[in-house]
């Protein structure tokens, strides 16, 4: 755990990001939430989305430096904490993240 808030810190304080931002949807195109497009302060914001997190990622979600990487994506930290952020529980976080209906 302290390894991945060093690295989140150090990736904060720089601006980095490990992967390119998806372009905005049109206005008319559904939103689609997932661990490698959705800012991470977007899925905290919303309590379903925040719920989902929570579910997955306790200890991610419990870090006092998680608001440091806001801009981040779920996917950009798992680089730092890969033991934490494994690609399963990253997919199990995408299917409960596309069953979110956002109000418009």
């Amino acid at each position: 755990m302290t390894k991945f808030i060093v690295a989140m810190l150090a990736a904060a304080a720089l601006g980095t990001s490990v992967h390119a931002q998806a372009p905005a949807a049109p206005a008319s195109a559904p939103v689609t939430l997932n661990s490698a497009t959705t800012p991470i302060g977007d899925l905290l914001d919303n309590p379903e989305t925040k719920a989902v997190l929570t579910k997955y990622l306790p200890e991610v979600v419990a870090s006092d430096q998680l608001d440091m990487a806001r801009s981040m994506t779920l996917k950009d930290i798992q680089a730092y904490a890969p033991d934490q952020i494994t690609d399963a529980k990253l997919a199990q976080v995408d299917a409960e993240l596309a069953k979110v209906k956002l109000a418009k």
